[in-house]
């Protein structure tokens, strides 16, 4: 049993001092208690908090962010910049998405978060054929977030078309897999998260445009249970298409259609309509937002506001990983709020409140039911994983309570994320990774190759 002193903590009750944490061999905090037996414990300096979920990433993104940046030779939008993914994947190895999935997830770790939801649909061969191991890719990933240390819940996706009813194109033949040779895979993938709490599994049906509704139907009816997350309603096109070719958009058609309850996810949800905005949120469901993603591809902006009033559960995501910061993800969500609105403090929720803890406290509870686990909250029988803020910066000088993540969220441009535990170790201490150096210089040489 190891104990923690917490000099200042974030509990899901608010804030309290030296608080002690108990915390056994599994990683499981068996007991917080403020004011309690500080004999034996380890004293932790700082600003503690729930570690933060990223509930969607395409580790293999990262490998191109900064490469899309330049004008193509028509108007460029979230599609033209879809050719480019595909063909950035043309090149990419098993041994490559690995040592980018490690070098990404040792940066989130040290920007705060302590847990991902690893979107992941290359599935085959460079030239479409089934690897031996037909889960090969997503166990890549699964073995680099052991090498970091982060939480990982494994999301393989399913693609079973191309975009509604369309043909698979020669950029999404790694993607593609039958019903039944997806439900193969994920047998696999259960198989390797199977007694690792810092591990898990669920499915990942792209979108509507990628699966056909009896696919999508067999599929859920097959997985009655775990994290099942979607894209859904990201750009105006795709609601069209989905409008004329399924009578209704992706969210009203998923809503009506789909057993949509906590354990799903829907991704994005850009352009929703007010009524689809009260359904989600009645639905438990979270909606998983990217909005640096979204604001990079011009997807639009979400409906935060209206959605939060009406009780909607949400969390953040990485997404393509041209960002891999949490402030950056919730500022980012508040302003574009006050750019539609031209007001301030938009989401607060309600007079004299602080928006930075409302932000905060939905993300980590939205984040840890979407991706199946028991963290987001330093709380009896969760995971120990949490985070701990600088206190010696003089950003947080004469700051306490609600205004600590004020200032972390809407002032702080640098790293001040000192400590990093996820399951009861640390893998970041004063900022640093243990293998982070060997790392980096791994993830350099295929950059360097992808590029040549």
């Amino acid at each position: 049993m190891d104990k923690l002193v917490l000099d200042e903590a974030l509990l899901p009750h608010g804030w309290a001092r030296d608080v002690v944490l108990s915390v056994d061999a599994e990683g499981w905090i068996v007991a917080v208690e403020e004011d309690g037996d500080t004999r034996g414990a380890e004293r932790v300096a700082g600003i503690a908090l729930p570690g933060m979920p990223n509930v969607h990433s395409h580790a293999h993104q990262r490998a191109m962010a900064g490469l899309a940046e330049r004008s193509g030779p028509g108007p460029d939008s979230f599609w033209t910049w879809r050719e480019l993914m595909y063909g950035n994947l043309a090149q990419l190895t098993p041994d490559d998405l690995e040592t980018i999935a490690t070098h990404l997830y040792v940066e989130l770790l040290k920007a705060g978060y302590t847990a991902v939801g690893e979107f992941q649909y290359l599935h085959h061969d460079l030239d479409g054929s089934r690897y031996v191991q037909p889960a090969e890719m997503t166990l890549r990933t699964l073995e680099a977030a052991r090498a970091a240390g982060i939480g990982i819940t494994c999301l393989p996706v399913l693609y079973g078309q191309g975009d509604f009813g369309e043909p698979v194109s020669v950029g999404q033949k790694r993607f593609v897999c039958d019903l039944d040779g997806f439900l193969d895979l994920v047998d696999r993938v259960d198989q390797a998260v199977d007694g690792d709490a810092d591990a898990s599994s669920g499915v990942a049906p792209h979108s509507l445009r990628a699966v056909p509704p009896d696919m999508l139907a067999a599929l859920i009816e097959t997985r009655p249970q775990g994290p099942v997350h979607i894209h859904a309603a990201e750009q105006e096109r795709e609601v069209d298409a989905c409008r004329s070719f399924l009578g209704q958009t992706p969210v009203a058609w998923l809503l009506a259609e789909m057993p949509i309850d906590e354990r799903w996810g829907l991704i994005h949800c850009t352009h929703m309509t007010p009524r689809e905005i009260g359904e989600l949120a009645a639905s438990g469901a979270v909606a998983g937002l990217c909005p640096t993603t979204e604001a990079n591809l011009g997807d639009g902006i979400f409906a935060a506001e209206r959605y939060l009033d009406a009780g909607g559960r949400f969390a953040i995501g990485s997404d393509s990983n041209s960002s891999h910061c949490p402030v950056e993800e919730l500022r980012w969500l508040e302003y574009a709020q006050r750019l539609t609105t031209r007001r301030r403090n938009v989401l607060a929720g309600a007079p004299a409140s602080s928006v930075g803890r409302r932000l905060f406290d939905a993300a980590t509870t939205g984040g840890g039911q979407a991706l199946g686990r028991r963290i987001g909250a330093l709380a009896r029988d969760h995971r120990a994983d949490l985070i701990v803020l600088d206190h010696r910066d003089p950003l947080f000088a004469g700051r306490k309570g609600d205004s600590v993540l004020d200032t972390w969220l809407f002032a702080g441009n640098r790293p001040v994320v000192r400590h990093v535990m996820v399951g009861g170790r640390w893998q970041i201490r004063d900022g640093h990774h243990a293998d982070e150096i060997p790392i980096a210089r791994s993830y350099r040489s295929v950059l360097e190759r992808l590029q040549a």
